[in-house]
Formats: structure tokens, C-alpha cells, sequence
């Protein structure tokens, strides 16, 4: 990993989903569309999305996301993703973290999130956290159909997660 990004973590806004769709479009096969963001703003009870933030620019320049629910005491991260130019910097762990931190204040004990096979950079970010290969949903991803990896922080890796970041 190289040097740590100069970023904050904030709650991601309307304004910021133009940044965040060019970062998807190209991280993912077959990225989200702008109406499917624009519908997890619209239930704030069980989605939440958090963005990353460039602190060496004037104006708000977004160079990660994530996007996950809550249910009931369960975290399940949906997307994540870092711009091409600001990867390798922590970015990703930072926003994972920051949701961790925020799943448990509003009652998570636990996550879990799928991910490609093949991504094995994600994985071993994922596992660097404590995450846990559980299953395998067969041909779960399309172009290219792929299997996922479910991954999962059970409650005592979560809780310790939980608390150490919020140390920091």
C-alpha cells in the first residue's frame, strides 16, 4: 500500500453522485445506475452511504464510496469502491471502517458483503479486517458470470473492529 490519503469520511450527498458514478463505472463490469443510488437515499433507515473526500482540494472531490444496509443487528456492505487514481492508499479500509463504526452505533453486531473471486485484492482487504470466507454463491455475478465469496465479520470480530475504531 503506498502513502495514507489525505481524506474525511462524510455521509455521501445528492451532489455527490455524478463523482461517485464515474468512479463505478469504472471499477465495475456491470456498474450501478444513478437511479439506484438516488432510491438507497430514499430509505434512510436501512441504507446508508458514506463517501471519501479528497482534503487537499478546495471544493468536495469524492475519491471512494460505500454503500451498505442495516437489518436489524446485520451490517451487509453492497458496494465499495475507490477512484483508480486514489487506490492503494487506505481509502478502502478507511471507509470500511468508518461504516463499521457507524453499523455499530446504530446497533450492528455483525457484517458480512459478497465479493468476486477473483478479486482477490478485496478479499484479502476484507480478511486484513477480520472477514471470513463462510460460502460461495455460484454464478452469483454477471459479465463475466463469476462466483462470490460471502464474507463474514461475526459479532466478536465486529465488536472488536467496532471499538478499536472508534478509539482512533
Amino acid at each position: 500500500m503506498g502513502k495514507t490519503a489525505e481524506i474525511k469520511i462524510d455521509f455521501m450527498k445528492k451532489e455527490d453522485i455524478g463523482q461517485v458514478l464515474d468512479i463505478e463505472q469504472t471499477s465495475f463490469s456491470m456498474p450501478w445506475s444513478g437511479n439506484l443510488f438516488l432510491s438507497e437515499f430514499r430509505s434512510p433507515l436501512v441504507s446508508t452511504l458514506m463517501v471519501s473526500l479528497s482534503c487537499t482540494m478546495p471544493r468536495r472531490v469524492v475519491t471512494g464510496y460505500i454503500v451498505f444496509w442495516l437489518v436489524r443487528d446485520e451490517m451487509h456492505i453492497l458496494n465499495l469502491a475507490v477512484a483508480p487514481d486514489s487506490r492503494r492508499h487506505g481509502i478502502a479500509r478507511r471507509l470500511v471502517l468508518a461504516g463499521i463504526k457507524h453499523a455499530h452505533a446504530k446497533g450492528a453486531r455483525r457484517a458480512f458483503l459478497e465479493v468476486r473471486t477473483s478479486n482477490v485484492a478485496a478479499q484479502k482487504l476484507y480478511s486484513s479486517l477480520g472477514f471470513m470466507g463462510t460460502s460461495l454463491r455460484r454464478e452469483y455475478y454477471d459479465s463475466p458470470v463469476e462466483d462470490a465469496v460471502i464474507m463474514t465479520l461475526e459479532q466478536k470480530a465486529f465488536l472488536s473492529v467496532a471499538e478499536r475504531t472508534g478509539q482512533s
